[in-house]
C-alpha cells in the first residue's frame, strides 16, 4: 500500500508519483487522448447537452487539448493555471456564467487526473506532499495567499496530511539516490514560470540518507518568459505592436499593453473575455494598418492562442540544437515566416538572463558557498537545455560536476520519497 503521493503541479506539466517504500511509481493517466505519465496543466470546459442545461465537461491535461481543438469556438481552454496562484489581483474567471476561483481550478484539475488514473489514485495515502516553487510566479506574488489557496484546493481530498516542500529541494533528494559519497549539491530547477535554486548537503549514515539545508533563492523568470521573447520581436509586429492609430487628427502608438498578455499564457486565454478585447476591437477602425489588429483578433477569436505556443516552444526547442531555425504560423499566413537565429533569441533574452542568473548569485552569496564548494550541480527543468541557460553554470563550476535528467519526473519523484520520510518535517518549506 502505498504511503505518500507526491504532486508535481507544474506550470507547464504536472505529474503524480506514489511512493512505495524505497520505489516510487509515476501514476499513469489513461483518458480520450490516451495514457501518458505526465499530464499538461491545462483546462478545458464545454457545455455538454446530455449533462443537462447548466452542466459543464470538464477535461484536463492531453485530453483538454483535444477538446478544444475538436470543439473550436465552443470550448473554453485555460492552461498555466498555476501562475494565477499568488496573485491578489486575480480574483477568478468567468466560464459559462460562473465564476471560478484560482482553488476551483486547482481542484477541478486535481479530480479530472485522479479519474484518469484510475486505481492508481485509489490508495489509502496517509500523505500528499505537493511542491512548490520557492518564489512564485508574478510582479509581487503573495506566497501566503497562494498557499492558503493550495490548501483550499486540497481539503476536499480528504488527505490526513499535506505537506509542501520546495520543488528544487524535491529535485535534489530525487539526484541524491544515486549519489556515491557525501556531497554538496546545487540545484537548479527550470519551469515554465519559476527558476529556483537549492544547495543542500548530503550525507549517508548507516545507510540513511541526511540532509542539511543550506539555501535557497528563486525568481519569477523561466521558459515561458523565453516564449514571449519570441513573439513580442517575431509575432507581435505582425499584429499591430508599434503600429499608430488616429486620434482627434493625431497620431497615436496602439497601447503596448494589449501585447503584454502573450507573456503568460494563462492571460491569452481570458483575454477573450475582458474589456481590453473589446476596446481592441473598436481600435481597428481609427488604425493606420487596421489589417494587423484584425490578424491579432482573428488569433484571439478563433482561440489560436495554444496552436501558437506550440509553434512558439517547439521554435526555441531547435534553436537549442540550431544556430539558425525557421519559424512559421500558418494562421498568420506567409508574412509570419520568418529566420530565427540563436545570437538573436539570446540577445532577446539577455534581461531574463541577468536574473536568473543574479538568483544563482543570491544562494551563493547569502549562504557563503563559493563555486569550488559545490560538489555537484543538477540541472532540471526544460529549460535547462537552452544553451545559454549551460553557459551560466558552465562558466562557473567544472563540467564534470553538472548533470541533468529527470526534466518532468524527478520532482513528484523526490516529493514521494520524503514523503516517506519519518523525519519529513525537517523537509518541507516551512523548516527551511
Amino acid at each position: 500500500m502505498a504511503k505518500a503521493l507526491g504532486f508535481d503541479f507544474g506550470t507547464t506539466n504536472s505529474v503524480l508519483a506514489a511512493s512505495h517504500g524505497d520505489t516510487t511509481q509515476s501514476l499513469r493517466f489513461t483518458s480520450a487522448a490516451g495514457t501518458t505519465d505526465t499530464m499538461r496543466t491545462a483546462l478545458s470546459f464545454t457545455k455538454h447537452a446530455k449533462l443537462g442545461a447548466a452542466a459543464v465537461r470538464i477535461e484536463a491535461g492531453q485530453a483538454a487539448i483535444q477538446q478544444f481543438i475538436d470543439n473550436p469556438g465552443e470550448a473554453r481552454f485555460l492552461q498555466s493555471i498555476k501562475t494565477f496562484a499568488a496573485s491578489p489581483l486575480f480574483q477568478g474567471t468567468l466560464i459559462f456564467a460562473r465564476r471560478n476561483s484560482f482553488e476551483d481550478l486547482m481542484a477541478a484539475f486535481l479530480t479530472r487526473i485522479a479519474d484518469y488514473a484510475g486505481e492508481g489514485w485509489q490508495q489509502d495515502y496517509g500523505r500528499i506532499v505537493v511542491g512548490r516553487p520557492v518564489r512564485f510566479a508574478g510582479s509581487s506574488p503573495d506566497e501566503a495567499l497562494a498557499l492558503e489557496r493550495y490548501d483550499r484546493a486540497l481539503s476536499s481530498f480528504g488527505f490526513p496530511e499535506v505537506h509542501y516542500v520546495y520543488e528544487p529541494v524535491a529535485a535534489a533528494f530525487y539526484f541524491a539516490q544515486n549519489l556515491k559519497k557525501d556531497a554538496t549539491v546545487l540545484v537548479a530547477d527550470f519551469g515554465g514560470g519559476t527558476t529556483d535554486y537549492s544547495i543542500i548537503r548530503f550525507e549517508s549514515h548507516a545507510g540513511r540518507l541526511t540532509a542539511v539545508p543550506i539555501g535557497h533563492s528563486g525568481v519569477g523568470v523561466a521558459g515561458d518568459h523565453f516564449d514571449f521573447r519570441i513573439i513580442d520581436n517575431v509575432v507581435s509586429p505582425l499584429i499591430g505592436k508599434g503600429s499608430q492609430f488616429r486620434s482627434f487628427g493625431k497620431l497615436l502608438d496602439v497601447p503596448s499593453g494589449y501585447y503584454a498578455n502573450f507573456g503568460r499564457w494563462n492571460q491569452l486565454s481570458i483575454f477573450k473575455t475582458l474589456k481590453d478585447f473589446t476596446d481592441l476591437k473598436q481600435l481597428v477602425r481609427s488604425a493606420v494598418e487596421p489589417e494587423k489588429l484584425e490578424a491579432f483578433i482573428d488569433l484571439v477569436d478563433h482561440d489560436e492562442g495554444y496552436p501558437l505556443y506550440q509553434a512558439i516552444s517547439a521554435t526555441k526547442m531547435r534553436l537549442s540544437s540550431e544556430e539558425e531555425t525557421e519559424f512559421f504560423f500558418p494562421a498568420l499566413g506567409e508574412k509570419s515566416r520568418q529566420r530565427v537565429r540563436r545570437q538573436d533569441f539570446e540577445s532577446w533574452i539577455a534581461p531574463d538572463l541577468a536574473r536568473i542568473e543574479a538568483a544563482l548569485d543570491e544562494v551563493l552569496t547569502t549562504t557563503n558557498t563559493p563555486p569550488a564548494g559545490i560538489d555537484k550541480v543538477f540541472l532540471t527543468g526544460g529549460t535547462s537545455f537552452v544553451p545559454a541557460i549551460r553557459r551560466i553554470f558552465e562558466n562557473r563550476f567544472a563540467h564534470d560536476r553538472i548533470e541533468s535528467g529527470g526534466e518532468l519526473l524527478s520532482i513528484a519523484h523526490g516529493l514521494a520519497l520524503i514523503g516517506e520520510r519519518d523525519d519529513i518535517d525537517h523537509w518541507t518549506a516551512m523548516a527551511a
